[in-house]
């Protein structure tokens, strides 16, 4: 015959009826079916800043619009911040503004910076507040970082390399002996210092006469300025080498007004629209393509391989090619 259940009471005569109403709540919360509101959080996208020079440079606004659609396609992936500076020479914004994004509790800075030694007490303090940096474009003082015992990825491309492939596709188009300037950017940007090596190894190597080399700091006007200055002085000029395009529009005006438009070649660097125009109608002889619309996306996707894998950083190279009449063709 089996025996009758016995309630809790009688199992346990010390057991109030208090108790058991406690027990059982106890229970039942131990074995109730977990609500949509116990699950865990998914976890938090990483924030990236980006963080140019001149929003006024047409590379930097395609720079800015490449990082934007890639941010579109990946958005369940990380969120996105773009600022940039309105005059490459406000170094002193610049550094402001990645302050800023600190403060703003980025996880990222993908930097180009406006200055390759004055940005890096910046970076410095993005680093120590654990923030990872990446350097785009315009690559940091590499002896500066040293001293200070610092590692910061740079991606992007050879700025020599890219500006020799101008510099020995103007030697290709001028005689021996030719006298040429070299109309450089910001002297204390690695780039443009660079750029100016790049070209300075192709004269070197066409055994070309370079009879100038001037800073027109990335600038339009102040580049016209002085390609017209020496116009008057050289009248026998046959080359320039320009370290952005937005300098070689300035000089490409200048050769135009001196009425010497089929006499003096001209080479920019960056492929801005504008630029490419004037190469496909042979106002300008060359300039080089550095991906200015993946630039930006190459580094993002770099800082977010970083804060997935904590791995110790590393520089990667991205490609460049010399852009001519018979290559758009």
């Amino acid at each position: 015959m089996q025996k009758p259940s016995l309630s809790p009471l009688q199992r346990c005569p010390g057991l109030s009826r208090a108790g058991v109403w406690v027990a059982t709540l106890t229970l039942t919360a131990c074995v109730a079916p977990k609500t949509p509101s116990d699950k865990q959080a998914a976890p938090r996208k990483p924030k990236v800043a980006l963080i140019m020079k001149s929003l006024a440079n047409e590379f930097f606004q395609t720079m800015e619009a490449g990082a934007k659609a890639h941010h579109a396609a990946h958005r369940q992936e990380y969120d996105l911040l773009t600022n940039g500076i309105k005059d490459e020479q406000d170094i002193g914004k610049q550094m402001d503004l990645v302050g800023q994004m600190v403060a703003r509790g980025v996880d990222a800075i993908v930097l180009a910076p406006a200055d390759s030694k004055a940005l890096i007490t910046a970076a410095k303090r993005a680093l120590a507040a654990g923030v990872v940096v990446v350097n785009i474009d315009n690559k940091l003082d590499a002896t500066i970082l040293s001293d200070k015992g610092l590692r910061i990825s740079f991606v992007g491309p050879s700025n020599r390399m890219g500006a020799r492939l101008a510099g020995a596709h103007l030697a290709a188009n001028v005689e021996r002996g030719a006298k040429v300037v070299i109309i450089e950017g910001v002297p204390t940007a690695e780039n443009a210092r660079e750029r100016r090596l790049g070209f300075e190894d192709a004269i070197k190597e066409a055994n070309l006469h370079l009879i100038a080399t001037q800073a027109a700091n990335w600038e339009m006007g102040k580049a016209n300025q002085i390609v017209s200055a020496l116009l008057n002085e050289h009248p026998d000029l046959r080359g320039i080498l320009c370290a952005n395009d937005t300098m070689a529009l300035g000089a490409v005006a200048a050769v135009k007004a001196a009425g010497k438009a089929n006499q003096i070649h001209i080479v920019g660097f960056d492929n801005v629209k504008a630029a490419n125009e004037l190469v496909r109608n042979n106002s300008l002889l060359a300039t080089v393509e550095q991906h200015g619309d993946q630039l930006a996306v190459f580094g993002i996707e770099y800082a977010l391989d970083l804060l997935a894998q904590r791995a110790p950083p590393a520089d990667k190279q991205t490609p460049v090619q010399l852009v001519t009449r018979e290559a758009l063709q």
